[in-house]
């Protein structure tokens, strides 16, 4: 068999797989850029080691083992992407000036057409499904160490033997059942975790099209009103977080750059299953530029939490414009 015919073999054999790992390799880093260059690295590792494969696990099995430990190993710094929420302090006075971390690696959302290719995608034909990458677990599983991310998403996301997972990581199986409760427990104490997934009805578009209309006219009476009474509002790179719609109505109010009606524009998309509103704010020469990504998190009582992300690098990864025609 010739080199190229094993190449293309090989090609045709995991390129089906690319979404999927690149959802492991998010869930494992937290970061969308991180985990293009992750699957980048599988691939490559991947095609070295393909002449070796024997076929004694499923090929979806070793694509998965080889993706783990390459995340392990760009993760051997310990290092995590928080939310201003996973820093450990209490919600911030909305009075009080912005305090800024560029340096800190932050969370990062995963655009929707990166894992499903479209918005509203078939429940029954997705290998991803929205309760494994939505925000609150991402942000979760990144207050857990790098190996115990590896042991909780592989045993209860992929749902893989205990067996399995001890055999990837090269540990005992008593070492993965201990690190799977110690992960299971430190989940449990985290917010929205637990959560249920709101399903994007007919009411839950009407009450983002009334916050889209509402941003847009730069109303904030009601924008507030559309929140939940305890919802919480966060924006890296800084570092405060806002709770309750007294107060993020007051940061909107004396924060957000906009002054008039129309200084705002949204457009819809979608990232981790979840509703996005990419902002261009109308600078004094009366373009709209890109401003912030706005994730919004729904729930029976309203919008319940927003995580608005200022790396305008980011609207990239959405396929946006840096420049709103």
């Amino acid at each position: 068999m010739t080199t190229a015919t094993v190449d293309a073999e090989f090609q045709a054999l995991v390129e089906p797989l690319r979404r999927e790992l690149i959802a492991h390799c998010y869930r494992m880093s937290g970061s969308v850029h991180e985990a293009e260059d992750l699957v980048q690295e599988t691939y490559l590792r991947a095609w070295r080691a393909y002449h070796g494969f024997e076929h004694r696990s499923s090929l979806r099995t070793w694509m998965y083992r080889i993706a783990t430990n390459v995340c392990l190993t760009a993760l051997q710094q310990g290092q995590r992407r928080p939310l201003p929420t996973g820093l450990g302090q209490p919600n911030s006075d909305p009075g009080a000036a912005l305090r800024e971390n560029p340096e800190l690696p932050w969370l990062e959302p995963l655009p929707d057409s990166m894992i499903w290719g479209s918005p509203d995608p078939d429940p029954a034909e997705a290998t991803v499904t929205r309760d494994t990458v939505r925000l609150a677990f991402i942000a979760a599983l990144q207050l857990l160490t790098s190996q115990q991310r590896a042991v909780l998403i592989l045993r209860d996301v992929l749902a893989w033997k205990a067996t399995e997972v001890a055999s990837t990581l090269g540990i005992t199986v008593a070492g993965v059942n201990s690190t799977l409760q110690r992960a299971r427990a430190q989940l449990a104490k985290q917010r929205g975790v637990a959560a249920p997934t709101v399903e994007l009805d007919g009411r839950a578009r009407e009450l983002l099209a009334r916050y889209l209309d509402a941003f847009e006219a730069y109303d904030v009476p009601r924008i507030v009103g559309l929140l939940a009474e305890d919802a919480v509002w966060e924006m890296p790179p800084f570092t405060g977080w806002y709770q309750g719609r007294r107060d993020i109505g007051q940061l909107i109010s004396e924060r957000c750059p906009a002054k008039l009606a129309g200084d705002m524009r949204l457009v819809t998309t979608s990232a981790n299953g979840q509703p996005v509103f990419a902002v261009y704010m109308r600078g004094e020469d009366g373009v709209f530029r890109a401003f912030q990504l706005q994730q919004l998190t729904l729930s029976a009582e309203g919008v319940s939490h927003v995580a608005c992300y200022f790396d305008t690098d980011l609207f990239a990864s959405f396929g946006l414009p840096e420049v709103l025609e």
